[in-house]
């Protein structure tokens, strides 16, 4: 890992969007919009952006980010991200390839850094924007690891940054409503929850290629691969498809259930999980499966007091792949449970509560429309602007976004466990976890696991054969181990957890 200059970890000319010394003079930046007389922004209402990984989902960020200043771009792929339009849309903005070098020579300039790379990157690009006193707006999932989650989470408090993750949802009605409806139970008690998803609709449960090919002149692919182990470039991994390699990304599971299980956690007021069981359609080592189904087990929890019901455990349900949850009785004929990619299903003892992505469109099976109490903040604005207006309050005075890392980091904990499930399934038990220390408890040393490297199905001669490469057995301990915190490659490198 590069070293950052100590210039870059000082905090900007523009501290006052969210350092001590505005938070010990409560100090709060409003917008000229509730100021008398003023019909525009003075340039230090402005918040200075930089934006890593712009060629896709980070390019529709910062088209919603517009009012303030967008004065640094980068991304690894100078030709994907050319082409999409966002180096013409922000001429002045300047371009970088390399993440760390923005960070060393702009580090005085910008404020906030909007990420949205591949997920095997974004711990690194946001943590070490956070230890400079930076803002960060995160794509979703919010990291590739359970470990670099619970960093996230803990930097962000330590250096009292805003915070957000791109599950837009988080900021929608639907989130609210839903979770306001189980607050006043309007279903009763909840035991069992079911979730899905329409994903993949990217290549998943491919061999890996056997041939590498040569590197495209605007690419950046040392950069790309960052902490991960290298591997030869090949066109199957970049653009977009890498969400379904395991070193790149986590599979449909990790990018949809940011969005879809998002009111689950924060309705039923989940923490951490104690138990989790996967399988898949087969299970490759580079290759997430086609098709996976996950089942994470929530103990008794103590309700806050806007709770109207008792929390007692859960057991929470995913599906992909084209799997579906089975159809409850008096489920509306001919009525189709995917809304916007997936769908939810709360049971409770007195009815149940389904939604789409995001939270969408909530309603009970009965057919009653509830009338419960609102309680939660309605946000009138973007997902992205709310977290702009949280940059601007001052730490001591902030409301955090619907979307803050204090929330984000133990729901992307819960996201990616399910990945875990589904990689440790060779064990064939339930796994037994302890959130706290982020291992599981019932592994044992004398166990081992092993996973197909390569599918080699073929017909001869109109005969189907079946021949499977494997990798060597390996402990256990140590495979879980290293899926809970990567080993980065050499130099990139993580902030130390905080205390």
């Amino acid at each position: 890992m590069k070293k950052l200059s100590k210039e870059s970890k000082q905090v900007s000319r523009r501290a006052f969007l969210g350092t001590a010394a505005t938070a010990a003079a409560g100090i709060t930046i409003l917008p000229s919009n509730v100021i008398a007389g003023l019909g525009h922004k003075a340039p230090s209402d402005k918040l200075n952006i930089v934006g890593v990984g712009v060629g896709g989902m980070g390019f529709a960020n910062l088209k919603n980010l517009e009012s303030e200043n967008i004065i640094g771009l980068c991304d690894v792929d100078w030709a994907y991200t050319g082409g999409n339009g966002v180096f013409d849309r922000y001429p002045k903005a300047k371009k970088y390839k390399d993440w760390r070098r923005m960070y060393d020579e702009m580090g005085k300039d910008f404020d906030a850094v909007v990420i949205a790379t591949a997920d095997h990157t974004h711990a690194i690009t946001a943590a070490h924007a956070i230890t400079m006193g930076k803002h960060v707006y995160v794509q979703k999932p919010l990291t590739h690891t359970v470990y670099e989650s619970r960093l996230l989470t803990k930097l962000a408090d330590k250096y009292n940054v805003a915070t957000s993750m791109g599950n837009q949802g988080s900021s929608g009605e639907g989130v609210n409503l839903t979770t306001e409806w189980i607050a006043n139970g309007e279903i009763g008690e909840i035991t069992k929850v079911e979730a899905f998803t329409d994903r993949p609709i990217w290549p998943q449960g491919l061999n890996t290629p056997e041939n590498g090919q040569w590197v495209p002149e605007t690419l950046d692919w040392d950069l790309f691969v960052g902490p991960a182990q290298m591997r030869p470039y090949n066109e199957i991994y970049h653009p977009w498809n890498w969400r379904g390699w395991w070193d790149y990304g986590t599979g449909a599971l990790g990018d949809m259930a940011c969005h879809i299980l998002h009111p689950v956690f924060v309705g039923l007021e989940l923490g951490y999980p104690t138990k989790a069981q996967g399988n898949s359609t087969l299970l490759l080592q580079d290759c997430a499966p086609t098709a996976q189904s996950v089942k994470l087990t929530f103990p008794k929890r103590k309700a806050s007091k806007k709770m109207k019901i008792k929390l007692p455990e859960v057991e929470v349900y995913w599906y992909d792949g084209g799997i579906k949850p089975m159809l409850p009785d008096g489920w509306p004929e001919g009525k189709n449970p995917n809304n916007a990619g997936g769908g939810v299903l709360f049971h409770g003892t007195k009815d149940t509560l389904v939604c789409g992505c995001y939270g969408k469109d909530p309603w009970l099976l009965s057919g009653r429309t509830p009338n419960a109490p609102k309680f939660r903040r309605r946000i009138e604005t973007s997902h992205e602007m709310d977290w702009v207006r949280a940059c601007k309050e001052t730490a001591a005075n902030r409301i955090p976004t619907a979307s803050d890392f204090s929330e984000a980091g133990p729901f992307n904990e819960m996201v990616v466990m399910g990945v875990l499930a589904v990689r440790l399934q060779g064990l064939n038990k339930e796994l037994e976890w302890n959130g706290e220390s982020m291992e599981f408890t019932n592994l044992n040393d004398s166990e081992e696991i092993r996973t197909v490297i390569k599918d080699g199905f073929a017909i001869h001669d109109g005969h189907p054969t079946f021949k499977k490469t494997w990798t060597d057995p390996v402990p256990a301990k140590e495979f879980a181990a290293e899926l809970i915190k990567h080993t980065y490659r050499a130099p990139w490198s993580l902030p130390d957890m905080p205390a």
